[in-house]
């Protein structure tokens, strides 16, 4: 931005120079045509102030420009900070509804894993009345072996005393 204004004033201090330089030609009256009327003016004078004025309309221009862009960038900043703001507002329920299906998913697998633990429970309660007849009947038909086999050997051997 500094070497744009400098060589801005650069030119403008050659433009003064070529003024001043210049200055009696500029100011030597002529006779100048309107359409109208003929009027005696120096053409320098007049030519320049059609620039002053060429110059000043510019400028204002510029200055109308520069205020609708930083107008229009003020509004589209704060648009941008709307939609900012409703993009995190949207994801943070989408945060949310997530952490809810989790944690609805969780209680599932929890519930799930209850019931089989309960089933596997009961499976090894049935289980284990099973064995514990199994060995019941075995322990009785044990006995009822050794007894048969008692009386066997009663028979065949008396028993002294």
């Amino acid at each position: 931005m500094k070497v744009r204004a400098l060589v801005l004033f650069g030119v403008l201090g050659l433009f003064l120079v070529f003024m001043i330089l210049n200055w009696t030609t500029i100011m030597a009256p002529t006779t100048l045509n309107l359409g109208v009327a003929d009027v005696n003016a120096p053409l320098g004078l007049v030519m320049l102030g059609m620039i002053a004025l060429l110059t000043a309309l510019f400028l204002v221009f510029i200055v109308y420009l520069q205020t609708s862009v930083l107008f229009e960038a003020r509004r589209h900043a704060k648009e941008l900070q709307n939609n900012r703001e409703l993009a995190d507002k949207a994801e943070a329920s989408r945060f949310t509804e997530l952490r809810q299906f989790m944690d609805a998913e969780i209680q599932k697998q929890a519930a799930i894993q209850a019931e089989s633990k309960s089933d596997l429970l009961n499976k090894l309660d049935v289980l284990s009345v099973d064995i514990h007849h199994a060995i019941d009947v075995s322990g009785n038909s044990l006995s009822a072996y050794i007894g048969e086999l008692e009386d066997r050997l009663e028979t065949k051997l008396p028993i002294q005393k």
